[in-house]
Protein backbone atom coordinates (compact mmCIF):
# COMPACT_ATOMS: atom_id res chain seq x y z
CA UNK A 1 0.00 0.00 0.00
CA UNK A 2 1.33 3.45 -0.91
CA UNK A 3 0.50 6.44 1.32
CA UNK A 4 1.30 10.11 1.01
CA UNK A 5 3.13 11.75 3.93
CA UNK A 6 2.44 15.40 4.69
CA UNK A 7 3.34 17.89 7.40
CA UNK A 8 2.80 21.62 7.83
CA UNK A 9 6.36 21.74 9.25
CA UNK A 10 7.87 21.51 5.76
CA UNK A 11 7.09 23.43 2.57
CA UNK A 12 4.06 22.31 0.63
CA UNK A 13 4.75 20.55 -2.66
CA UNK A 14 5.03 23.07 -5.51
CA UNK A 15 3.78 20.63 -8.13
CA UNK A 16 1.93 17.35 -8.60
CA UNK A 17 3.94 15.34 -6.06
CA UNK A 18 3.93 14.46 -2.36
CA UNK A 19 6.35 15.70 0.29
CA UNK A 20 7.03 12.00 0.79
CA UNK A 21 5.49 8.64 0.02
CA UNK A 22 5.46 5.57 2.26
CA UNK A 23 5.64 2.21 0.51
CA UNK A 24 5.72 -0.57 3.09
CA UNK A 25 8.36 0.35 5.68
CA UNK A 26 10.22 2.66 3.28
CA UNK A 27 9.68 6.42 3.03
CA UNK A 28 10.81 8.31 -0.06
CA UNK A 29 11.21 12.02 0.70
CA UNK A 30 10.94 14.34 -2.30
CA UNK A 31 13.78 16.76 -2.95
CA UNK A 32 13.70 19.54 -0.38
CA UNK A 33 14.86 23.03 -1.21
CA UNK A 34 15.64 25.47 1.62
CA UNK A 35 12.21 27.04 2.03
CA UNK A 36 11.26 27.88 5.60
CA UNK A 37 7.64 26.68 5.90
CA UNK A 38 6.79 29.51 8.32
CA UNK A 39 7.86 32.31 5.99
CA UNK A 40 7.74 30.72 2.54
CA UNK A 41 11.18 32.23 1.86
CA UNK A 42 14.66 30.78 1.71
CA UNK A 43 16.21 30.33 5.16
CA UNK A 44 19.25 32.30 3.98
CA UNK A 45 21.39 33.03 0.96
CA UNK A 46 24.50 31.01 1.88
CA UNK A 47 24.97 27.28 1.31
CA UNK A 48 25.21 26.49 5.04
CA UNK A 49 21.84 27.99 5.96
CA UNK A 50 20.21 26.54 2.84
CA UNK A 51 21.58 23.05 3.56
CA UNK A 52 20.44 23.28 7.18
CA UNK A 53 16.89 24.22 6.13
CA UNK A 54 16.69 21.51 3.46
CA UNK A 55 17.75 18.87 6.01
CA UNK A 56 15.40 20.31 8.66
CA UNK A 57 12.56 19.96 6.17
CA UNK A 58 13.54 16.32 5.60
CA UNK A 59 13.72 15.71 9.37
CA UNK A 60 10.23 17.20 9.83
CA UNK A 61 8.75 15.10 7.03
CA UNK A 62 10.32 11.96 8.48
CA UNK A 63 8.89 12.84 11.90
CA UNK A 64 5.42 12.99 10.32
CA UNK A 65 6.09 9.48 9.00
CA UNK A 66 7.13 8.23 12.45
CA UNK A 67 10.83 8.17 11.58
CA UNK A 68 13.95 10.25 12.16
CA UNK A 69 17.28 10.91 10.49
CA UNK A 70 18.70 7.62 11.81
CA UNK A 71 16.28 5.84 9.44
CA UNK A 72 17.81 7.48 6.35
CA UNK A 73 19.65 4.98 4.18
CA UNK A 74 20.30 7.08 1.04
CA UNK A 75 20.39 10.74 0.07
CA UNK A 76 20.95 12.63 -3.14
CA UNK A 77 22.32 16.16 -2.92
CA UNK A 78 22.01 18.57 -5.85
CA UNK A 79 24.22 21.64 -5.71
CA UNK A 80 23.99 24.71 -7.91
CA UNK A 81 27.78 25.00 -7.54
CA UNK A 82 29.94 21.96 -6.72
CA UNK A 83 32.41 24.39 -5.12
CA UNK A 84 29.88 24.54 -2.23
CA UNK A 85 30.40 20.82 -1.51
CA UNK A 86 32.69 21.26 1.53
CA UNK A 87 30.44 23.82 3.22
CA UNK A 88 27.35 21.68 2.51
CA UNK A 89 29.14 18.60 3.85
CA UNK A 90 30.00 20.35 7.11
CA UNK A 91 26.32 21.07 7.84
CA UNK A 92 25.24 17.66 6.50
CA UNK A 93 27.48 15.99 9.12
CA UNK A 94 25.46 17.71 11.90
CA UNK A 95 22.33 15.75 10.88
CA UNK A 96 23.73 12.22 10.55
CA UNK A 97 25.81 9.80 12.58
CA UNK A 98 27.35 6.42 11.85
CA UNK A 99 26.38 4.37 10.04
CA UNK A 100 26.04 7.26 7.59
CA UNK A 101 23.55 6.93 4.75
CA UNK A 102 24.77 6.23 1.24
CA UNK A 103 24.91 9.44 -0.77
CA UNK A 104 25.34 10.87 -4.23
CA UNK A 105 26.13 14.54 -4.85
CA UNK A 106 25.96 16.36 -8.15
CA UNK A 107 26.17 19.85 -9.57
CA UNK A 108 22.87 20.65 -11.26
CA UNK A 109 22.40 23.14 -14.07
CA UNK A 110 19.51 24.71 -12.14
CA UNK A 111 17.56 24.00 -8.98
CA UNK A 112 13.93 25.14 -8.50
CA UNK A 113 13.45 28.75 -7.39
CA UNK A 114 17.18 29.42 -7.75
CA UNK A 115 18.11 27.46 -4.60
CA UNK A 116 21.75 26.57 -3.96
CA UNK A 117 20.86 23.04 -2.79
CA UNK A 118 18.16 20.39 -3.02
CA UNK A 119 18.28 17.15 -1.02
CA UNK A 120 16.13 14.02 -1.29
CA UNK A 121 16.19 11.05 1.07
CA UNK A 122 15.09 7.45 1.37
CA UNK A 123 14.41 6.09 4.86
CA UNK A 124 13.56 2.60 6.09
CA UNK A 125 11.86 1.48 9.27
CA UNK A 126 14.06 -0.50 11.62
CA UNK A 127 13.49 -4.23 11.75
Amino acid sequence: MIQSVHTENAPAAIGPYSQAVRAGNTVYVSGQIPIDPETGAFAGEDIASQTRQSLTNIRNILKAAGMDMSNVVKTTVLLADIADFAAMNEVYAEFFSEPYPARAAFQAAAIPKGAKVEIEATACGKN
